[in-house]
């Protein structure tokens, strides 16, 4: 099993269930990558998480799912950190914001954007997996909003939480760390395979690509960026998975404007040549194209 293939587990826990139907905890481990001195992010069951500590409190990007959270806390402490002080969602898939009502109870306060309160407070399905998840109690539910953009000032840093609209789905950010140049990508950002695209609930293949070029704007070559799932990864490979994603969209696109329906499209196989590299995951090229090509 490729690396790509073990991260991909862990989202596919996302597509294939409810996070109030897990029942997993002291079984999963949870692995830690120091990034910089007080900036980590920990991978596990569900996205990857960013945890920046420092004497103005542990601030933490995502939180999987609940029967993580105590485990999670733990691996926090063990990195420096404490129970968090505040709380991000990236968006509102219950991979990343699981653990919200654990964390809402312990008094963390929770910012998102304004699309992402709003799936959480009325509940969603995700037609593609036949998934259904029940509103968040109010604990779980952002406290602050945000339309466009949000800044941190803390720990001696500045740290900006930019939306892009209608990528993976219609309520994304991106974290950046401006000084230690970190980005936390969300799941804008799927290193090393096929995104799972939510285009029920606002996402594009074309606002995916839009996405990754605005989170290429704020990189360089010495950029460290924490995908949405996947290995740490660096400006590079997500220039890689851009012009995979460009690909897709431009071969997908011209398909769709002939008039092909989404069968029509599976059997010409413009994937073929993509397969190998980007297909390792939890999508073939022919499921992926079945799930994107509405909002193409």
């Amino acid at each position: 099993m490729t690396l790509n293939r073990i991260f991909s587990t862990c989202t596919a826990l996302l597509l294939l269930t409810s996070s109030a139907s897990l029942s997993f905890g002291s079984d999963v481990t949870l692995v830690s990558t120091k990034v910089t001195d007080n900036l980590f992010m920990i991978s596990g069951k569900g996205g990857n998480l960013g945890v920046f500590t420092g004497e103005d409190g542990t601030f933490l990007i995502d939180d999987q799912f609940a029967p993580l959270t105590d485990q999670i806390i733990e691996t926090i402490k063990s990195v420096g950190g404490d129970t968090p002080k505040f709380l991000i969602n990236t968006h509102y898939h219950g991979d990343h914001t699981g653990g919200n009502e654990n964390f809402g109870d312990k008094g963390t306060l929770i910012f998102s954007h304004d699309n992402v309160r709003e799936r959480l407070t009325t509940g969603s399905f995700i037609q593609e997996f036949d998934m259904k998840r029940e509103p968040v109690s109010k604990s779980g539910l952002p406290v602050v909003t945000f339309s466009e953009d949000i800044s941190f000032h803390l720990n001696g840093e500045d740290v900006r939480a930019i939306h892009v609209p209608h990528a993976h789905t219609d309520g994304d950010s991106f974290i950046v760390f401006n000084s230690a140049n970190i980005i936390h990508a969300g799941d804008i950002f799927f290193n090393g395979f096929y995104p799972f695209i939510d285009v029920g609930h606002g996402g594009n293949l074309k606002g995916m690509i839009s996405a990754t070029d605005k989170i290429l704007s704020y990189s360089d070559a010495t950029t460290q960026i924490i995908p949405g799932h996947g290995p740490l990864a660096n400006k590079e490979q997500l220039t890689a998975y851009k012009e995979m994603l460009l690909t897709v969209y431009e071969r997908l696109s011209k398909l769709k404007a002939s008039g092909k329906s989404v069968k029509e499209a599976i059997e010409v196989k413009p994937l073929a040549d993509l397969e190998e590299e980007w297909g390792d995951g939890i999508f073939t090229g022919d499921r992926w194209i079945e799930i994107i090509y509405p909002g193409v």
